[in-house]
């Protein structure tokens, strides 16, 4: 897996910093409690041995998953794009012609989204239809619960 990832900076820090936790606590702590719950004897019915050993196998794939994406990291910065259409770190907001409601989105990459900050992944649905939009386009966007029409409303990168 060579291709690159698009993530905004404030992704790339969040990475960064998840990483730097699992390395200096997380692995620590719990090579530590290996090591106690191996102090309790029998390995055969040791629980605490169990659970520790699998904290260590997703801390450990955790890592290595990490390192990947960071290694493969795109950071873009927002607030350095100069465009008229939308692209990977607009944040857009939207009037959807059937319930009159407005919404506003920030296209980032995966492992950026999160639905309650309003961030949509640039590969879902939404974010892929409105790459390349401009204000006062309108866009119909299949969505699981059918299509809907959006009126770009305003374009923002900061």
């Amino acid at each position: 897996m060579s291709d690159s990832i698009p993530i905004t900076t404030a992704g790339y820090s969040r990475l960064q910093e998840e990483l730097k936790t699992l390395v200096r606590v997380e692995r620590p702590k719990v090579v530590q409690d290996i090591s106690e719950a191996r102090d309790h004897g029998d390995l055969s019915e040791n629980a605490e041995y169990d659970a520790a050993k699998d904290r260590q196998g997703f801390i450990e794939g955790r890592i290595k998953e990490l390192n990947d994406k960071i290694a493969r990291a795109q950071v873009i910065n927002p607030a350095e794009i100069e465009s008229e259409k939308i692209v990977f770190g607009a944040r857009v907001t939207l009037f959807d012609v059937d319930t009159e409601a407005e919404v506003s989105y920030q296209i980032v990459g995966e492992d950026e989204a999160d639905i309650k900050e309003s961030k949509i992944s640039i590969t879902s649905p939404v974010g892929r239809a409105l790459i390349g939009h401009e204000v006062d386009d309108e866009v119909r966007i299949t969505v699981p619960s059918g299509v809907r029409v959006y009126e770009i409303t305003s374009i923002e990168y900061s």
